[in-house]
C-alpha cells in the first residue's frame, strides 16, 4: 500500500490496482499558482521491477523482461480506459471490455486453497509476471465483491486520476470535490455566464 492509497482510504484489497492505475500521472492543472508536473513511474523494465518489489509483488532481484514491461503498459492502459468508462459501458461496451480482456491474457491465474480465506486466485507464473498477475486477481476479486464499481477516473480532463468513491450513493465524479469539482463547476459557470452575456448583445 502506498502513501496515496493510505491517504485516500483505499481498501487494502484494491490498493495495488489503485496504485498501478495511477503510475501514469496526467494531471496538468495549476493549484495555488503551482503547475502540477506530469509523471511516469514505469519508465522502463527496471522501474517496473522496483515498483513491484516495493509492494512485495515480486522477489528481490527479479527483473521484468522488455516483453513483460510492454504487457504491463498495455494492461495499465486498458485498466485506465475501463475505469474511465461509466458503469453501463463497463458491462456492455465491447470497445471497453475487449481491450481489457486482451491485456489480461499474458497474466495467468489459478484457483488455490489459501487457508483461512478459503479459495482465491493466485499467479500461475513464478517470475516477474506474477506481480502483474496479482493485480489482475485484485481486479477480478473487486468485481466479484462489488467494490470495483467504486474505483473510477476523475472526470476532470486535466486530472484523470483514479480514485476510490467512498460516497454513500457512489456517484462521485471527481477525485476531490474541493479541487477538481470546484474547478469544473467554476468553468461551467463562466462558460454559461459568457454565453448568456453574448446572447444579450
Amino acid at each position: 500500500m502506498s502513501k496515496a492509497s493510505r491517504e485516500f482510504n483505499v481498501p487494502d484489497a484494491l490498493a495495488n490496482l489503485y496504485d498501478f492505475a495511477n503510475t501514469l500521472d496526467l494531471r496538468h492543472f495549476t493549484h495555488y499558482g503551482v503547475q502540477h508536473q506530469q509523471a511516469e513511474e514505469l519508465a522502463d523494465p527496471a522501474a517496473l521491477g522496483e515498483w513491484l518489489r516495493q509492494r512485495g509483488l515480486i522477489d528481490r532481484g527479479a527483473v521484468p523482461t522488455q516483453r513483460t514491461f510492454e504487457a504491463a503498459l498495455q494492461l495499465r492502459g486498458a485498466v485506465r480506459d475501463y475505469l474511465k468508462s461509466d458503469l453501463a459501458e463497463r458491462r456492455r461496451k465491447a470497445s471497453v471490455i475487449a481491450p481489457l480482456n486482451k491485456a489480461m491474457e499474458p497474466f495467468a491465474l489459478r484457483v488455490a486453497a489459501i487457508g483461512k480465506d478459503g479459495f482465491g486466485l493466485i499467479p500461475l507464473q513464478a517470475d516477474a509476471q506474477a506481480g502483474l498477475s496479482a493485480i489482475v486477481a485484485e481486479l477480478y476479486n473487486a468485481a466479484a465483491a462489488g467494490t470495483l464499481d467504486r474505483l473510477k477516473m476523475c472526470a476532470a480532463d486535466e486530472c484523470q486520476r483514479v480514485f476510490f468513491d467512498r460516497s454513500k450513493p457512489g456517484t462521485r465524479r471527481w477525485c476531490q470535490s474541493t479541487l477538481c469539482g470546484n474547478r469544473e463547476k467554476t468553468r461551467t459557470y463562466r462558460e454559461r455566464h459568457k454565453h448568456e452575456s453574448g446572447s444579450e448583445t
